[in-house]
């Protein structure tokens, strides 16, 4: 009876390592399947393809085991070489770490993003006027910040609402800028205004409803000057390295991804803030990464918290809103710092420990 046992023990040990063979040949397969779907500009998963598959595997079963569980057994084999295809996919990406393995530092002139000392993007959500602009400039200059932001074109949910100065606030932006001694960065939401950034911008900003707008990204791809791109509000973080490279695709490589929160079904905040984004955009990727720590919360109260920990995580930089009156802003009062929070906010970040990361 041992003897028998022992026998079928080692029977099984041949099957298990036959299996790992098959396996493996069948992943290489796939790999080589992908690399011939890929020349061809085919889509690399074919779900019609896989449930033929299936349907043959289950009427060839003869066996012990349940049509369903035989059915179940070879999803997740199909699964795991679905996601070997992927992984494959991730290392061609320009934007992927296996591709350039050194960081990309971002230069706006002898400002740089990415190099380890992390930078600040502060200024009103809307350009209302030069001199609410002007406010705000003089106070983060003061503090040490180098980059305004300031929305010109703004996309709004609801289309009374405020929807920007359009070229008039990307002159006034430029204008507080060269007086303050700022770069200057806003949004562009039409693939035909990113000429219009080149010309008033330092850093042109692709928001999250935009995130895959493909006309637009590839237009700032052939843009001379550096794009914030933002996460979508429900973007995987595969769609958001996608987004990356069809700017970097078509010849601009500087390009700092911002998290800004995403869409989930908690309500106690705007979006929610998907910190651990960071160090896996950090490790996916050679790009600089900041945080909108305005947009994710949607809470003055939890800007400082949020941001800390965007810093501690690793993050390159820090975006927030700031407005000389949030009551009367135009556009998202409810979460603008005022100038006296915006000062706290700024010197508790720059405390030392903060600012240095592995």
């Amino acid at each position: 009876m041992n003897n028998q046992l022992d026998s079928l023990r080692d029977e099984l040990d041949q099957v298990n390592i036959q299996l790992l063979e098959l396996i493996n040949k069948r992943g290489q397969l796939v790999k080589e399947l992908g690399d011939i779907k890929k020349a061809q500009g085919m889509k690399a998963y074919d779900p019609e393809r896989e449930r033929d598959m299936l349907n043959h595997i289950v009427e060839q079963h003869q066996g012990p085991f349940e049509y369903s569980t035989i059915e179940h057994l070879f999803k997740e084999i199909f699964k795991a070489a679905k996601e070997l295809q992927e992984d494959d996919y991730h290392k061609t990406l320009l934007v992927s770490r296996d591709k350039q393995p050194t960081d990309t530092i971002v230069a706006v002139d002898d400002l740089h993003i990415g190099n380890g000392e992390q930078q600040f993007v502060m200024g009103p959500c809307s350009v209302e006027s030069f001199e609410q602009v002007d406010q705000v400039a003089e106070v983060v200059k003061k503090q040490g910040v180098r980059i305004l932001r300031g929305g010109a074109f703004k996309p709004r949910t609801s289309p009374y609402d405020f929807q920007g100065l359009g070229e008039e606030g990307l002159k006034i932006l430029r204008d507080v800028g060269d007086r303050h001694g700022l770069k200057v960065v806003s949004e562009i939401t039409h693939p035909n205004d990113i000429a219009l950034g080149e010309k008033y911008l330092d850093i042109i900003q692709i928001g999250a409803r935009n995130m895959q707008n493909f006309d637009l990204l590839k237009e700032a791809g052939k843009a001379n000057v550096p794009i914030i791109l933002k996460r979508g509000l429900a973007a995987t973080i595969n769609e958001f390295l996608n987004a990356a490279e069809y700017i970097v695709s078509q010849g601009n490589p500087n390009i700092i991804l911002c998290e800004r929160g995403i869409r989930t079904y908690e309500t106690a905040t705007r979006n929610t803030l998907d910190i651990t984004a960071v160090p896996v955009l950090k490790r996916e990727t050679h790009l600089p990464v900041m945080v909108d720590v305005t947009h994710s919360t949607g809470r003055r109260d939890l800007l400082l918290p949020a941001a800390k920990a965007a810093l501690a995580i690793g993050a390159d930089g820090i975006m927030a809103e700031v407005h000389p009156d949030p009551a009367v802003a135009l556009s998202d009062s409810q979460q603008q710092m005022d100038i006296p929070t915006f000062e706290h906010f700024i010197q508790n970040l720059r405390q030392p420990s903060l600012l240095t990361h592995d």
